[in-house]
Formats: structure tokens, sequence, C-alpha cells
């Protein structure tokens, strides 16, 4: 039966195999990065999706007019290699992202993190898990997974930045954080903490970023600059499915997706359950 953490896995082999032997780094239009790994991932999560009926719309995929996007109520939004920078630079912070849009809502996600043979799940309404030793379709079928948000005690507060992408007005947003106590935070459930301390920095690559802060080891990821639906619509669904919100900034509304222009807001990741 096809199924999307199945085709995030065999993504995740098929782009392992590329990256631990020499390869060809291409730019497209935009001058972002494009590698082989890239197009083989895209054609293996293809392979399987294509099963489901579904409509599929991904990054390497062919260009689909609004006009036909639109008149979807159910599809597949696909990021085959999330966090291509950081492949090329083999730091390991790159991954698979896989997301179930319905009306405009993300309701299912999967990210799977190839390097680290890690498996973030998320249906809306249903909750949120991570795997670990995920090196098969198999390991995944017979493992045991752990809810999120995981228990973190902690005195500070933690803020993700983007690794490879951190711009004037992100770095603005975290100074301000220095300044704020609860319940000046910006979540509707702050932290609890004891004595307020300064909020500890960590950068990271791809959408791990959203998935620290729905496992909850880290407590806000601002992004303020530009970024694709399918850059984040899986580690959305997750962070909601974990009782966290990803919303558009400075509105703070939900993201929305399948939007005629695919390019994303500014947007706030942030933690409610703590």
């Amino acid at each position: 039966m096809p199924h999307p953490i199945t085709a995030a896995i065999l993504a995740g082999q098929a782009i392992l195999k590329i990256y631990e032997n020499d390869f060809d780094v291409y730019s497209k239009s935009d001058s972002s990065p494009l590698t082989e790994a890239d197009l083989q991932a895209h054609k293996v999560i293809v392979a399987e999706l294509e099963k489901t009926g579904i409509p599929i719309l991904s990054e390497e995929g062919k260009d689909i007019p609004f006009s036909e996007r639109s008149k979807w109520k159910q599809f597949w939004m696909v990021d085959p290699l999330d966090g291509t920078k950081e492949f090329v630079k083999r730091n390991g912070e790159f991954t698979v992202n896989i997301a179930l849009i319905e009306d405009g809502r993300p309701v299912f996600g999967v990210i799977y993190v190839p390097v680290e043979k890690t498996l973030y799940v998320g249906e809306v309404g249903k909750g949120a898990v991570k795997f670990v030793n995920i090196h098969t379709v198999d390991d995944w079928k017979n493992a045991e997974g752990v809810a999120l948000p995981m228990p973190h005690h902690r005195d500070h507060l933690v803020v993700v930045g983007s690794r490879s992408h951190m711009s004037p007005e992100t770095e603005a947003f975290i100074a301000n954080l220095q300044s704020l106590t609860p319940p000046n935070f910006p979540t509707s459930k702050p932290p609890n903490l004891q004595t307020p301390k300064p909020p500890h920095i960590l950068s990271k690559g791809s959408s791990l970023k959203l998935c620290m802060v729905a496992e909850g080891t880290a407590d806000v990821y601002p992004r303020f600059s530009p970024t694709m639906e399918w850059d984040t619509a899986a580690g959305d669904a997750i962070c909601r499915a974990a009782g966290c919100e990803v919303v558009q900034y400075p509105s703070m509304k939900p993201m929305v997706y399948n939007k005629e222009e695919l390019l994303n807001s500014w947007f706030v990741v942030r933690r409610l359950v703590v």
C-alpha cells in the first residue's frame, strides 16, 4: 500500500547514495543549488505517491497553473531535498518533506532526516511522533516512536534560526527577545521561567528548525526571509499536531497553502505546549 512515510524513507536512501560520493551542483533559475539527489528523490517520491491518486505539487516537479491547482481540495506538497545548501556543505542538516494539504491547511506531515536516520510524523488532531534509528521502511513499521513534544525543563528560552538564510529582520526579532520576559514572550503559554535569562540562540538547516520546536528542544523559530510553501508544509503539520503553531508575521494568522503565489509570508513558529 502506498504511503508518504515509505516515500520519504526511500527518497532518503536515494539521497544518501549520492551524498556518500562525489556529485555535481547546478544552479536553478533563481540561482539556488540543485543536485542529482534532488532529482532522484523527486522521482522516488512521485513514483510512490502517484499510486494514491492524489495530485502532487513538488519543488522539483513541473509548474502547475493555479487555474488547475485551485480546484484541488487535497494534494501532496513535496520538497524532495530540503536544505540543498546543507547537502552541498555535507553537514547532514537536510531533510525529505512530504505534507498532505486539505483546503489550504496542512493536515499530515512527514520529515525524514537521512543522515541522522530520524523520522518525524504528525497528523493534526491525532498527535506527532519522533522515530530514531530508521534506516529502512521495515525499521519504521517495527518501531515505537516517542510522542511530541518531549518534556524539557530549562530556565531560558531557546530560539532557533536558519544556518544559511539569517536576515537582519530575523536577527532584530531575536535581539528583541532579550528584553522580553513572561508574560510578554510571544506565545500564548510561555515557558515557566523562574528567573528569566537571555535566550539561547541555535542555528540549524532545513525543516529541522520546525522539528526542534515541535519536539520541544526550541521554543520559537522566527523566519523573516523568503521561503516557499514546500519548505514549511510538512513541518507546519507536525508542529500543529504537536500543539505548536506556525503563524504569519506580523498578522499572527495561520499559514495558508496552495496560494496563487507559492512564496510564504514571514512567519513565526512557537510552542504552545510546555
